[in-house]
């Protein structure tokens, strides 16, 4: 499993391209896998013959760990070739929840069970006998055991498993580190969004694609937000580049707006459309999702006001956006309704106090109210 990205500590093999013995050319697709929310097309080292997979699709094992043997057709194999500790196989789990339908088990055995019902059986202490087989011809299989067990503690019945894998379990890991790793501080600010809201018709942009480019101005004059914390040193990044978060079927990406503060919100915002739709078709490229060095997450078209981020790490900062609402207010003793917008800039206090974390939001609203240009 090659290392794809400095971050990158494990692969999931999604399809081999080759099968077992057949013949593999140098530097030919060889096996799909996916990291960092990206998939990858790995080429094959040398020419050869695929003799050996050992790493079957939908299996996540960490880096360097081999996935395959290329060898000459006559070349000797090892004797014993040790299976690599895999973290989730989709597949093997499927295989082996699979009803064995050989002649033998049905003689042998009383209740017709899979080999995985059995196991689970065993280790909760069901008695097979009592429970009903949804399976072929009434086998028993893995599910029944565990709804047995559940309505037996009086358990809610489970509708389906969803196994942690792909970019959900990437969302994960990476989330659960920040959330440990990074002390998260949050303040929220209220912007008026009555000159943004005019630009954006005027100029069919996005709210999104101004707050990209105000950001990335906003980042110009206050470097430290644009930089990330490792092994004891704060590394302040030349390059500003911009993710923004993007939801999928599959779960979120996050492609990046590189060097969005050289871009005007009108170049913004057809980078950010065509990286939303190879996201949406699961085409982003490696490029396309890294390099990241700030993160805003959008939940304004959900309806939601207001929230609180979680840090994209190694960033140091991730900006939250909430929706647009309707506010009354008093100007020059009339009451008017103005467009207002709630962000809310979470950042890892080790790297950014309080102080310079606000004057950064406020400089963001100054940009949005007063000055951002198309």
């Amino acid at each position: 499993m090659p290392r794809l990205s400095l971050t990158m500590k494990e692969g999931t093999v999604v399809q081999w391209f080759k099968k077992e013995g057949e013949t593999v050319r140098k530097g030919e697709p060889l096996v799909e896998v996916l990291s960092e929310k990206v998939t990858y097309d790995v080429e094959a080292p040398e020419s050869g013959v695929l003799r050996r997979i050992i790493v079957v699709e939908g299996s996540n094992v960490l880096v360097d760990v081999a996935m395959g043997i290329i060898a000459s057709p006559d070349e000797a194999l090892p004797t014993e070739i040790e299976t690599p500790p895999v973290t989730q196989s989709v597949k093997a789990e499927a295989v082996a929840t699979q009803p064995l339908d050989t002649a033998e088990t049905e003689l042998t055995q009383r209740v017709l069970a899979s080999p995985a019902a059995k196991r689970l059986a065993k280790e909760l202490g069901v008695d097979l006998a009592h429970v009903s087989g949804t399976g072929p011809e009434g086998r028993i299989v893995e599910d029944d055991v565990k709804h047995f067990a559940e309505q037996a503690l009086g358990q809610p019945r489970v509708r389906e498993t969803i196994p942690l894998v792909g970019i959900r379990k990437t969302t994960a890991e990476r989330l659960s580190l920040s959330a440990r790793t990074a002390p998260h501080s949050t303040i929220t600010m209220e912007v008026d969004m009555t000159n943004a809201a005019k630009l954006r018709e005027a100029k069919s942009v996005s709210y999104t694609d101004l707050l990209v480019k105000a950001v990335a101005t906003a980042l110009k004059e206050h470097p430290l937000i644009n930089s990330t914390l490792a092994d004891d040193q704060i590394k302040v990044f030349e390059d500003i580049n911009v993710g923004v978060a993007v939801a999928t079927e599959n779960g979120l990406v996050v492609p990046v707006v590189h060097n969005a503060d050289r871009l005007a919100a009108t170049e913004i915002s057809s980078v950010v459309k065509e990286l939303a739709e190879k996201a949406r078709l699961g085409k982003l490229a490696k490029e396309d999702v890294t390099g990241g060095t700030f993160t805003i997450t959008n939940l304004g078209m959900y309806d939601v006001k207001v929230f609180i981020p979680i840090i994209n790490p190694p960033e140091t900062a991730i900006l939250g956006v909430g929706r647009v609402t309707e506010k009354t207010v008093i100007v020059e003793k009339e009451v008017k309704a103005k467009p207002v917008m709630e962000l809310s800039l979470s950042f890892d206090h080790r790297v950014v106090d309080g102080a310079p974390a606000a004057l950064f939001l406020q400089k963001i609203k100054q940009i949005l109210e007063t000055r951002i240009e198309a």
